[in-house]
């Protein structure tokens, strides 16, 4: 009788290090996750921005199948961060990022849609306009401006 109790005790012990260790493991995994996650989401933020100013160039010099190929890169950018926004990536790592995201995730996601489908739509009118600089403001900046004034930390 003596031997399986310490039986039953060995396995309980061994059982309760294993779910103390899985719960610590997982939550060091999160955490990563976390960082790897804002870490993908800045960097594509990142280069849209930089890719912007390449369209915007490019456009002023009536270079457009260059610009059309980088607002397309934009607009799957744009899809891409709608996947970069999970309930574990609101805080830490310099995220700059403000808590409204993931309070008004809807009109969030509707906005990065909206930037992606409107960087298609300006592929398809940006050699017909007499001015390229009007449907850029409105159709790329115009959704940077929106995004950041409402969804990111003042910096």
């Amino acid at each position: 009788m003596h031997f399986i109790i310490k039986h039953i005790v060995s396995n309980i012990g061994i059982s309760l290090f294993l779910i103390f260790s899985i719960l610590i493991g997982s939550n060091a995994y999160s955490e990563q996750s976390a960082e790897d996650i804002i870490k993908e989401r800045k960097a594509l933020f990142s280069k849209n921005y930089k890719t912007a100013k390449r369209v915007q160039a490019l456009s002023a010099k009536g270079e457009f199948d260059k610009a059309k190929e980088l607002m397309i890169v934009m607009s799957e950018n744009y899809k891409d961060l709608l996947e970069l926004f999970p309930e574990n990536s609101k805080e830490g790592f310099k995220t700059g990022s403000l808590p409204i995201i993931w309070d008004d995730k809807e009109n969030f996601n509707t906005l990065m849609q909206k930037s992606s489908d409107d960087m298609i739509k300006l592929t398809s009118i940006i050699e017909t306009v007499e001015d390229v600089n009007i449907p850029i403001r409105e159709l790329m900046w115009g959704n940077c401006k929106a995004c950041h004034s409402k969804y990111r930390e003042e910096h």
